[in-house]
């Protein structure tokens, strides 16, 4: 039968078979191989191609799990050398081939060539020739040229003692990391995430790979470290199903990275899963997936991606931009929104919870945005209130809220910060009620830190984890997951272990008894501290005072303010005009701002009524002075009483909010006023100029008291004499009167305006008008016999009137230096021209010359004139212009240069 085959085969030759081609994808052994054609919209179809007439060593095979008395086959010698022979030779290579044999089981056995056409290497000659395969003679026939060359070969081979004719063992042993390391973690912290030298043996999907670790062979399973991509769902029946570009992912792997020789950074082990890095020197596969759309970011791995977390971000981002693969129907969060509305620059009037704040932006319109992706303090669990009859605050109740809110506070109150959008969360409903209304959530920076990472690096507030197809998050969501691993390793805030704060914070607003018991020692504290925690009208507040840790009703004394809505029993009372531009003009300067209050008295509901002071300025003076309220008559018997009827006065005049419908006085009364006014009224009085500010306000005793103070300061000095007070007992708090120790070893009357520690008190000098910083051994408590009620504080603080000060440091130098010369120490006369916000503005004339000190300092080219437009004063201004400009031609001090005053003025330190 043979014979006759052969005959026919000789008398009929069959036709030579058809050379194939295709990229060498795998290298299974010594003597099979897996080809592929070119990928065309898809994973591209591939064959395993053996090699005829030869035979390399087998590779090893793990038992079959599902056949327990299957064994583990080892390698047999010499076949991992062959198929590392081919594996450097062909991966990634195009071959051509020809099939000359088809079992019926479907292999195919052939001749492989590299390059396009069979002129190429024989690989099979290659196998043979360095001794890693063997030639089966069996099936030679004698007239086959090529399988004649093969036997040549191999007998070369064997003389020349290569491969496995040589003496060596040439055998491996490769184990698998799984079933060899008892700790694979202990393993994965051992090399310290330095590169290890691995080939890829296995792609599972695009992102999970078997590797081969060099030099020790171990055989390992890694997930790429932050990313995921599509994978094959495994089906009960057993079978696969891929999710939708899964089979595109593997392929993307496998070409690149398949049989290849790479590094592999292992950067952890949780829960027995090893997360990698594989490092080509083409690139890095991991960023590139994420660039190509075929995978997506992982928060739960992405920490501990050594090449930086930000870097898979961006590679992500792009592909989302994109809209490629997996991104394909991706819609951005904030897709719908304009840029102005997606970036912008606001100011923050107000915080309203740990992850929440209120901004104005620049078109006036106030905006409530959240800060992405973190969560404030809360109750955990059943934790519940102690009391129950207490009631619940929540931001002074659960632990680290008031902490959060007070950073933030501080932080951001009446900054301007940068706001970028994140994503807009919708509205929530249960039913028909919205559960939460539609949020914008952003990240907000200012000064370049993101105020949501400082907040859960401080431990005051913990990062949101999201579904992993949740895309709503911050746009600096790694940060910020660091941010709160480092709180949790330093046990800052709600990760520490120490017991939480406890604010006990009583709320005396309303309770008359309790406020009746805080009156007399507010009244007697001067100027306190606190904070505006809620505005409910123009002039009615709600503050904190942090030193008496309590909460008080305060009212604005002095003014009348228009009345905002609000229901009455069986009515509702309508709000009179403009109470709600009082509210926000109110809101806007002082809500949630540090500020110093003067209780003067309570009423019969337990509200405090005093004076409130913010950055210098009286709020009471400031609503009189923007027409939004007026002056009541109760204010006559305050010490700022000219000061608002000053401030009153303009407003009225130009007929605006409030003074719009005001009608003028009888032209009887208002001719007897104007022509009180056409004349400025000069009422000098003597003083003694006693202290010169830095800003050159002066303060000044009056000459007509001075015999009291002397007669006082003797009586008082006597006193402590004959009983000295004990060094140290003394405590002094802010606000409190006492008697503070000079240089010169005297002892004055005196006010603590701040207290740094025992070794670092500032004080005023009530009676002179200086400061000082001593330590508290050199105070004592002032006795009530010479208290200001006996004899009112004698330093009473002014400006000079029609002058503007430089703002050059070296420029207001030279004017201290001059006034300090020329008036300090000395008695002047004084006139009050107009009321300032702070003082009186006055001139001041030299006793014995009765020449103007301020004008003095215009003519010399110290200073500018503030122009004032109230017409009684225009012959005062009149006068000083005149002096001014003598000034000006004579090139005097500020003008040696010219007139700066141009649009680059404020560059110089002056403005108009």
């Amino acid at each position: 039968m043979a014979s006759s085959v052969s005959a026919h085969a000789q008398s009929n030759p069959a036709p030579a078979p058809a050379l194939q081609r295709g990229i060498v994808k795998m290298v299974l052994s010594g003597c099979a191989i897996i080809v592929r054609g070119q990928p065309r919209g898809g994973p591209p179809p591939e064959r395993q191609i053996n090699l005829s007439n030869i035979r390399a060593g087998a590779l090893a095979r793990r038992a079959a799990q599902s056949q327990p008395d299957s064994k583990d086959i080892p390698d047999e010698p010499w076949a991992f050398q062959a198929r590392e022979y081919l594996r450097k030779k062909l991966i990634g290579k195009e071959v051509c081939f020809t099939v000359e044999i088809k079992t019926a089981q479907g292999r195919e056995y052939g001749m492989v060539y590299l390059g396009r056409d069979t002129s190429g290497e024989s690989i099979a000659e290659s196998l043979v020739t360095e001794g890693f395969a063997t030639v089966r003679r069996e099936g030679i026939r004698g007239n086959n040229p090529d399988q004649a060359r093969l036997c040549d070969l191999e007998d070369q081979a064997k003389a020349s003692k290569k491969g496995q004719w040589s003496e060596g063992g040439g055998s491996h042993t490769i184990r698998d990391l799984k079933y060899s390391i008892e700790n694979p973690r202990n393993f994965v912290d051992s090399l310290h995430q330095k590169p290890v030298n691995a080939i890829i043996e296995h792609v599972r999907d695009g992102s999970v790979v078997r590797a081969l670790l060099l030099p020790d062979y171990y055989l390992v399973t890694i997930m790429l470290s932050g990313v995921k991509c599509p994978t094959f769902k495994r089906e009960a029946d057993g079978t696969e199903s891929p999710e939708q570009f899964a089979a595109e992912a593997k392929f993307f792997t496998e070409s690149r990275l398949l049989q290849r020789d790479v590094q592999i950074i292992l950067e952890s082990c949780p829960n027995q899963i090893i997360l990698g890095t594989i490092m080509h020197p083409n690139g890095n596969i991991t960023e590139l997936l994420l660039k190509e759309g075929f995978a997506r970011c992982v928060d739960w791995s992405m920490a501990v991606y050594t090449q930086g977390a930000e870097k898979l971000r961006a590679a992500e981002r792009g592909a989302k931009e994109r809209k490629v693969r997996i991104w394909k129907d991706y819609v951005a969060p904030t897709a719908n929104m304009d840029q102005k509305d997606r970036q912008f620059v606001a100011k923050v009037m107000q915080i309203v919870n740990a992850d929440a704040i209120v901004v104005k932006l620049n078109s006036g319109e106030y905006k409530t945005i959240h800060l992405s992706s973190i969560r404030p303090p809360r109750l955990e669990g059943e934790e519940k209130i102690k009391d129950k009859d207490k009631r619940f605050r929540p931001l002074y109740d659960i632990p680290y809220m008031f902490e959060a809110r007070e950073f933030m506070r501080k932080k951001l109150i009446g900054k301007k910060v940068n706001v970028t959008v994140d994503y807009i969360r919708a509205a929530t409903e249960t039913g028909t009620v919205p559960a939460f209304p539609e949020r914008t959530c952003a990240t907000v920076t200012i000064g370049g830190i993101n105020i949501a990472e400082a907040l859960v690096s401080k431990g005051l507030a913990t990062v949101i984890r999201y579904r992993q197809d949740d895309d709503q998050r911050s746009s600096h969501y790694d940060e910020l997951l660091a941010a709160e691993a480092r709180a949790i390793k330093n046990a800052k805030g709600l990760h520490s272990k120490k017991e939480v704060p406890i604010h006990r914070v009583a709320d005396i607003s309303g309770e008359t008894q309790k406020a009746k018991q805080f009156l007399p020692f507010l009244q007697r504290a001067g100027r306190s501290e606190a904070v505006v925690e809620y505005v409910f009208s123009g002039s009615r507040l709600k503050l904190y005072m942090p030193k008496e840790t309590c909460l008080i009703t305060f009212l604005l004394a002095g003014i009348e303010c228009p009345r905002g809505s609000r229901n009455i029993p069986g009515n509702i009372q309508v709000a009179e005009p403009f109470s709600e531009e009082a509210m926000l003009f109110t809101k806007e300067l002082v809500l949630q701002r540090e500020v110093e209050v003067e209780v003067e008295s309570m009423d019969k509901a337990g509200n405090f009524i005093g004076w409130l002071h913010i950055d210098g300025g009286n709020l009471s003076v400031a609503l009189v002075e923007n027409a939004l309220s007026k002056v009541h008559f109760t204010a006559e018997r305050s010490s700022y009483y000219k000061t608002l009827v000053s401030a009153e006065e303009p407003a009225r005049e130009r007929r605006e909010k409030i003074w719009a419908n005001y009608e003028e006085k009888p032209t009887e009364e208002v001719a007897a006023l104007q022509s009180e006014e056409k004349e400025r009224v000069a009422k000098y009085k003597t003083v003694y100029v006693t202290e010169i500010t830095d800003e050159l306000h002066f303060y000044t005793q009056d000459v007509e008291t001075g015999a009291q103070l002397e007669s006082l300061m003797e009586t008082m000095r006597a006193e402590i004499a004959s009983q000295p007070p004990v060094e140290g007992s003394y405590a002094p708090r802010r606000g409190d009167f006492c008697i503070a120790k000079f240089a010169d070893g005297e002892w004055y009357r005196a006010r603590v305006e701040k207290v740094e520690s025992p070794a670092k008190v500032h004080v005023f000098y009530i009676d002179y008008g200086n400061r000082e910083t001593l330590s508290s051994t050199r105070l004592a408590p002032l006795p009530p016999a010479f208290s200001t009620r006996t004899l009112a504080a004698q330093a009473t603080e002014y400006a000079f009137a029609f002058i503007q000060v430089p703002l050059d440091e070296d420029a207001r130098a030279d004017v201290v230096d001059c006034i300090v010369r020329d008036v300090q120490n000395t008695q002047c006369q004084l006139n009050v021209e107009y009321h300032g916000a702070t003082c009186p503005h006055v001139t001041l004339q030299f006793t014995d010359s009765k020449d103007d000190a301020g004008l003095g300092l215009v003519k010399e080219g110290l200073v500018m004139v503030d122009v004032r437009k109230e017409k009684h004063l225009q012959k005062m201004v009149t006068e000083y212009l005149n002096g001014q400009e003598s000034a000006k031609t004579a090139r005097l001090n500020i003008w040696r240069y010219g007139d700066f005053r141009a649009d680059d003025a404020d560059e110089f330190g002056y403005r108009r």
